[in-house]
């Protein structure tokens, strides 16, 4: 069994044993529900992939010109002049 403490702002951190059952990590959802009787289940959420939109960080922050494309083209010595 595991155990988790709420602190004073409401937050609690799931046991590792739990987030390694669950397959959770850093960033990730977990869906909680209590019941009438007391019985609480907490499950991973189910990833939508229109959550991810604009997460991943382009390496480059504008696409290349034709003309920068040319260039690396013809500085590589792929094509002779």
């Amino acid at each position: 069994m595991s155990v988790a403490t709420i602190t004073s702002k409401g937050r609690m951190t799931l046991p590792k044993d739990i987030r390694t059952l669950l397959k959770v990590g850093p960033g990730d959802r977990v869906r909680i529900r209590a019941r009438d009787d007391g019985v609480v289940t907490i499950e991973a959420e189910a990833l939508d992939l229109r959550s991810l939109r604009g997460r991943l960080k382009s390496r480059r922050p504008e696409p290349l010109t034709v003309e920068q494309m040319d260039e690396a083209i013809r500085s590589s010595g792929a094509v002779k002049p």
